[in-house]
Parts: C-alpha cells; structure tokens; sequence
C-alpha cells in the first residue's frame, strides 16, 4: 500500500498514514467510530523530497497494515518545529476539513502581489508556528515578509496564515458594517483596526492571543499564505458560489 506523508496545522505535526488524503481527513476530524468532531487543516507532502529528515526505517517498520489488512491510519514522526524542518518545494496540495469530515483540496496557484489592494485594512488568522488572530495595514506578501526576515523582535523562520473577511471594516473600522462578521467581539475588533489607522508606525495589532481552533471557513478572504521572507505559496479559496458547485457537501457543511 501506498504511503502518505502529511503535515497538520493544528497541532503541528508530522504523520505518516496509508491513508489518501480525504480518508485522512476524516479520520483526523471525526476518528474511528464517528465519536470524535473537530477540523483538520493539512498539507500532503512529497515524501522523496524529505527522505533525508526522517527516520524512513522506522516509517517502513511502523506504517503497514494491521493484522487483519486495515491500512495504519497515523504514525507521528514529529510534533516540534515541523514546518520549520520541512522545504515549502516539498509541500503538495493543502486539505481543509470540516468537524463532520468533509474534505476540500486546494491546489497551489501562482501569487501575484500586483493584485494586492495596499490601502486597505486586513484580518488574518495565523496557523502555524503561532496562531494568535491579527489585524494588519500590511498586505499578504508584507505580512509574511515583516515576520519572517527579522525586522521586528518577533521572528518567525516560516509562517501559515489564512486573510479573513472584513468587510466594510476593511475602509471604515469605526461605522462600517458588521452584520455578516460572526466573529467575537467586534467591538475589540473596531479598536484593533482604529488604533492602525491612527498609529502609521504600527503595522499590525494582535486582535485574539489565542486561537480556538475552529477556522469559520465561510469568512476566508482570498485564501491561504506560507512561506518565509519572500518566498511565498498561495492556496487560493473558491467563493461560496464556486465551492457550492465544487464540493456540495463541504459546502453544506460550513
């Protein structure tokens, strides 16, 4: 049987599996008896390409099927500084799944950063190292590069991160709508983006220090960034109309 080699974002780790990757997602969101609910988001990753940082005989040991031919679900090979270790080359497609188990695949895209709309104010949720939720003035591709290249005290040798939903807030934190924002405390979140406006050598303000674990998948942006300086990788996000022909029953079930 064919071996699978995934990273998950939440928590940080590295697993083998036989599993493709839709199997493992629902394994990893609801278990084996359906008695389990919780997301997973995860990359596949090119097994030849990383060869060399694993224990591959450990893995050939470990990873077979059981007595009676079911195919092993999960082998931890690391659960510190995974993303750190890994080359971006060797990340393939990226997985959302939903607590009920239901998996999208998003496929890499070229990331054009002409297209990034620069004046306006932007929500991002970090993954992976870190994952405090964070209002920016700073673009996708500044975003990554200002944490990444050492410019601030607070460095990051590589970071995931998905662009959430402002909607009017985007222009106007103080009157803009927030009748289509499901987020928590949108009072707070009016302050964070105001204090950005208002403060030109901040460019970013921590708006939640902990992350819940539940990514709402209806309030995604553009999509999903990694990379370190400027090296980035864009998984690009249907709109709900696009998902809603693309994958019904994930759609269904965000």
């Amino acid at each position: 049987m064919e071996k699978f080699i995934y990273l998950t974002a939440t928590p940080e780790a590295l697993i083998g599996s036989m599993l493709p990757p839709a199997e493992f997602g629902a394994y990893l969101s609801t278990g084996t008896k359906k008695m389990n609910k919780g997301q997973a988001i995860f990359f596949e990753v090119d097994l030849n390409q990383i060869e060399h940082l694993i224990d591959m005989e450990s893995l050939n040991r470990r990873c077979v099927p059981g007595s009676t031919g079911i195919p092993k679900r999960s082998v931890y090979l690391s659960v510190y500084r995974v993303l750190e270790m890994i080359p971006l080359s060797a990340l393939k497609s990226l997985y959302l799944t939903t607590d009920h188990g239901q998996t999208l695949q998003l496929n890499k895209a070229a990331y054009d950063q002409r297209t990034e709309i620069r004046e306006n104010l932007r929500l991002y949720q970090e993954l992976c190292p870190v994952s405090p939720m964070v209002a920016s003035q700073l673009a996708p591709s500044a975003f990554l590069k200002k944490l990444t290249d050492g410019s601030t005290p607070i460095v990051l040798p590589k970071l995931f991160f998905v662009d959430l939903k402002l909607g009017e807030l985007a222009t106007n934190p103080l009157k803009g709508s927030v009748d289509n924002l499901p987020y928590p405390n949108t009072g707070h979140l009016r302050d964070c983006l105001e204090i950005l406006t208002s403060e030109v050598e901040k460019p970013m303000k921590t708006v939640l220090r902990i992350y819940s674990g539940t990514l709402l998948y209806r309030t995604i942006e553009r999509g999903f960034y990694i990379g370190s300086k400027d090296e980035i990788i864009y998984y690009p996000y249907p709109s709900l109309t696009e998902l809603e022909k693309i994958n019904y029953e994930f759609f269904r079930a965000i």
